[in-house]
């Protein structure tokens, strides 16, 4: 007989207009890793937040039995006292505060006379040690990387005796090796006992890492996947997600690209805004044509995004110095008005933070990079108009929302991302700098953000795609640029590119600095 750690049986949650779930079951084992997979949409973030209270009992209905007894939590800290630990997508940690702070926040180590920093920073250091973290546990969250900040947040529920931890798209933000270290992490958690659930889109890593698969899909419980012998394929989690097979992940375009170069930049070098004596990006250069997707690859820190902003109206860096043509005209972009006057389009990786304003509907967000397109002559706003683009991007994007009026924060990932995408479409760009344009969405939505962007190329828009899934670079792109720690090491067209030859480009270049370094 199964030893369930954890049973939700007929949760149902509505919201205004909508039913996030129907009436869904879920069964977790003791000592199980349990995947929870489905397109955006499908309910798996809400069903967690019913699970940690984050939705409180008596917002939803059906039951939770957890550890045999049906719990009614109220509050995030109600599951955390049993031992529910929930990490979010979005990292809850503070910059400015170090890791041994961030790691006992709101579960202080307490002493006579207030908190006993010497027990805090003893504790965090063991806890950095369980999840192989070696910084100083006074380092700052802002002076580590995203993949640490991870681990800071792992280490966080190890602090509050976790006995069943959920990650939501924990890889989400993080490189292939990263990835690959965390997950090796769960694994050996599993070893010791520990009950996880992973909610993830990369479905390489849930058949890597998941014992039981459950899939979700419009709200409703579809079916779990046994994977104990980690034999699943991703086309068999696929089918279970779309309803539908899905032969190829990357839809097909002809290729018309131009001889005219649609932009082209020369010689750019971007120094850090607060370590101004720091190069972020180092003398580079590169081009794209009209018609043309052109792939920008590296590793995490390779100084992908901070390029792509510094030139978008120079939104990042210091000391910036080099030259940007569009249409074969120089264009000096001293902030992001003079870059949309320009034709040059930045869709954020972060779409929460930077893209778009998540308590204001969508019909304001699509309008917002280019609002004169939709006022009168007086400059006066005609919301009739507003409403009205709105409705033919929803239709054009096949965004799922019941009104365009609806705040963009109650959208799923992929939809907003829909909404991001259909903001710059409006303005009408020359150029688009996509930047990891298919980040924490699901296979189905980024099959439709592809189809997005052929359809932009064919009408000889240019677009730049920066992505650190290496397959969506392969099956996106005309021609890649391999970049690392700030300098362009490589150029390949897509027929010469592979896995091996873009991590093969990297590791040249690093074994060269190290040569260089000795040299001098």
């Amino acid at each position: 007989m199964a030893d369930y750690i954890l049973e939700m049986r007929s949760i149902t949650k509505e919201f205004p207009g909508v039913k996030a779930l129907d009436n869904v079951n879920l069964q977790v084992e003791r000592g199980e890793i349990h995947a929870l997979v489905g397109e955006n949409g499908a309910g798996k973030s809400t069903l967690m937040n019913v699970l940690s209270g984050t939705y409180p009992y008596g917002t939803y209905t059906g039951d939770i039995i957890y550890n045999g007894e049906t719990c009614q939590f109220h509050t995030l800290r109600d599951s955390e006292e049993k031992g529910i630990v929930i990490i979010h997508q979005e990292l809850a940690l503070i910059p400015e505060l170090s890791i041994g702070e961030n790691m006992f926040l709101g579960n202080e180590r307490k002493g006579r006379f207030g908190i006993n920093w010497d027990k805090t920073y003893h504790e965090a250091r063991i806890h950095m040690d369980q999840v192989g973290l070696k910084d100083d546990a006074h380092t700052l969250i802002k002076d580590i990387g995203t993949g640490k900040q991870q681990l800071v947040e792992i280490a966080k529920a190890l602090a509050k005796k976790v006995k069943l931890l959920i990650l939501d798209e924990p890889t989400s933000s993080l490189n292939e090796a990263d990835s690959k270290m965390l997950l090796d992490l769960l694994l050996s958690f599993k070893e010791q006992g520990m009950t996880s659930i992973i909610i993830s889109h990369k479905l390489n890593e849930i058949a890597y890492v998941a014992d039981k698969i459950t899939v979700l899909r419009d709200g409703s419980t579809i079916e779990t996947i046994d994977n104990s012998t980690r034999s699943v394929d991703e086309d068999r989690i696929i089918r279970g997600m779309v309803g539908r097979e899905l032969s190829d992940r990357y839809p097909s375009r002809e290729h018309h690209i131009s001889d005219e170069i649609g932009m082209e930049v020369k010689n750019w070098t971007v120094h850090h805004p607060v370590y101004q004596e720091k190069i972020v990006d180092d003398n580079v250069s590169f081009y794209v044509r009209k018609g043309e997707v052109v792939g920008f690859s590296g590793l995490q820190g390779a100084g992908r995004t901070e390029l792509a902003m510094s030139i978008f109206g120079h939104s990042y860096g210091t000391g910036i110095t080099g030259q940007v043509f569009i249409n074969g005209q120089e264009v000096h972009l001293h902030n992001e008005k003079q870059a949309i006057e320009a034709g040059l389009a930045y869709v954020t990786e972060d779409r929460k933070g930077n893209g778009l304003i998540l308590p204001m509907s969508i019909a304001v967000n699509n309008t917002m990079a280019k609002i004169s397109k939709v006022c009168t002559k007086g400059n006066i706003l005609d919301f009739q108009k507003e409403k009205q683009v709105a409705e033919e991007y929803k239709e054009r994007m096949r965004t799922k929302t019941p009104s365009v009026m609806q705040d963009v924060g109650n959208l799923s990932g992929g939809n907003q991302q829909k909404v991001l995408l259909s903001k710059w479409m409006f303005a009408d760009p020359e150029v688009l700098i996509l930047d990891e344009p298919t980040r924490g969405i699901d296979v189905g939505a980024k099959y439709e953000i592809y189809g997005i962007i052929n359809r932009l190329v064919a009408m000889g828009k240019s677009v730049i795609m920066i992505s650190s899934e290496l397959p969506e670079i392969l099956g996106m792109c005309d021609r890649i640029y391999v970049m690392n720690e700030g300098k362009m090491v490589a150029e390949m067209t897509a027929q010469e590119a592979s896995q091996e030859k873009i991590m093969a480009a990297i590791l040249k270049s690093e074994k060269k600095e190290e040569s260089e370094g000795v040299t001098e």
